[in-house]
This record gives structure tokens, C-alpha cells and sequence, in this order.
């Protein structure tokens, strides 16, 4: 499967926002963004004013990004949104909301969405008591996610907790911090997506 091969923190500056990719240190002072907040390379300072198609690609590239998929996992993505009812970009950043990766990470039981992949994928994870190994997964509304039993007691995974404890998780989850484990109690709405993406430009863009 193809991936994008540049280093996160670079894929931030390119974007020129945190997309979020190596956990806590997102939030530091050694985040790469806040030290030099302007595109890598050469002319990475030079103002570029963006229209257009280039508008519509850098939206999307940034969305891609920040969920960690590829090319082909956003076309599927999108094309389920536009087959729905209501809004195609409101559909798609709340679908993409409730993949399983997202959902580990913002809840505080992974660093980082790429940790959450990695942890999803080697079965870490149970879904209504049935594991589940694939990171695109989707919850649906009064799904349960928890870890396994032997995975609540490795090392790994008591420390990943301990540190995030206090964060602040979306109202659409409830967290039982001593069971290890997530209820989804709603569907997120387009409010609930706080990451900066004006998802119109995306729609125009698989839309020509």
C-alpha cells in the first residue's frame, strides 16, 4: 500500500498547521510548527498566494493527512459521503470523525492515530466484544470500544493512559477511564470537527 513518505513534522509545515501526527509533541515547544512556521525547502518563506485548483488540492492533502490515509482510502471515503443524505463535506468529515484510529486517539488510548493503526491492527481492540483489526472502521452510535483484557495490562498501554487521564474528549464519547473502555453516546456533528478545513473545496475538487 502506498503511503506518504515525508516525515510528519515536515507534512505539518507543508500544511502550514498541526496535523497532529506524533502525539504530545504536537503540543511542545519543540513542535516544528511553532519553531519555524513557514513551508520546508528552499522558498518555504516566499508568500505564494493559493487559487483555485491549488486551493481545492492543499484542503484535501491537509484532511488526507491529518487522518493518515491514502489517496485511494479518501476517494472511498468520499464517494460513501456524497451517497448519502445531507451535506457531502459535512457527511465525510463526521465519517471520517468515527474511524476507529480517530476515535482511540481522541479519546487519550493511543499517542497519535499512526499509534492507534498500530494498535488496532495487532488486535487490540474490541467493538461490542468482537475484535476488530481494521483501523477504518466505522462506530456507530452506542457501540462500545475497549481493550482486550491482556492488552489493558501490558506496560505499553497502563503508561499511554496514564498520561492522557485529563484530556478533554469530544461530548459525543464517554469514557470509562477504570474499564478501559468508550461509548459512543452520539454521532458527531460538524461542530464537533475542530480540526480547520473548509471541506467545500474539497467537494468542488472530486466534484469536476
Amino acid at each position: 500500500m502506498s503511503k506518504d513518505s515525508d516525515s510528519v513534522c515536515r507534512q505539518c509545515r507543508v500544511e502550514k498547521t498541526k496535523l497532529f501526527l506524533k502525539g504530545n509533541k504536537c503540543l511542545s515547544e519543540k513542535c516544528p510548527v511553532e519553531r519555524r512556521g513557514y513551508a520546508p525547502g528552499q522558498h518555504g518563506r516566499a508568500r505564494k498566494r493559493i487559487l483555485g485548483y491549488g486551493l481545492q488540492l492543499r484542503e484535501k492533502q491537509k484532511l488526507k493527512r491529518y487522518y493518515g490515509m491514502t489517496e485511494r482510502q479518501f476517494r472511498l471515503f468520499f464517494k460513501r459521503a456524497d451517497q448519502q443524505k445531507g451535506v457531502t463535506g459535512e457527511n465525510l468529515l463526521t465519517m471520517l470523525e468515527r474511524r476507529l484510529d480517530n476515535v482511540v486517539f481522541i479519546t487519550g488510548f493511543a499517542r497519535s492515530r499512526h499509534h492507534g493503526r498500530q494498535l488496532i491492527g495487532h488486535g487490540h481492540f474490541m467493538v461490542n466484544q468482537r475484535k476488530v483489526t481494521v483501523p477504518s472502521f466505522i462506530v456507530k452510535e452506542g457501540d462500545e470500544v475497549r481493550f482486550r483484557p491482556r492488552s489493558a495490562q501490558t506496560e505499553n498501554v497502563k503508561q499511554v493512559i496514564g498520561q492522557n487521564r485529563n484530556k478533554t474528549v469530544p461530548g459525543w464519547i464517554t469514557v470509562d477511564w477504570e474499564g478501559m473502555s468508550v461509548k459512543i453516546a452520539a454521532l458527531p456533528t460538524r461542530q464537533d470537527v475542530t480540526f480547520p478545513v473548509e471541506e467545500h473545496y474539497i467537494v468542488e475538487l472530486y466534484s469536476k
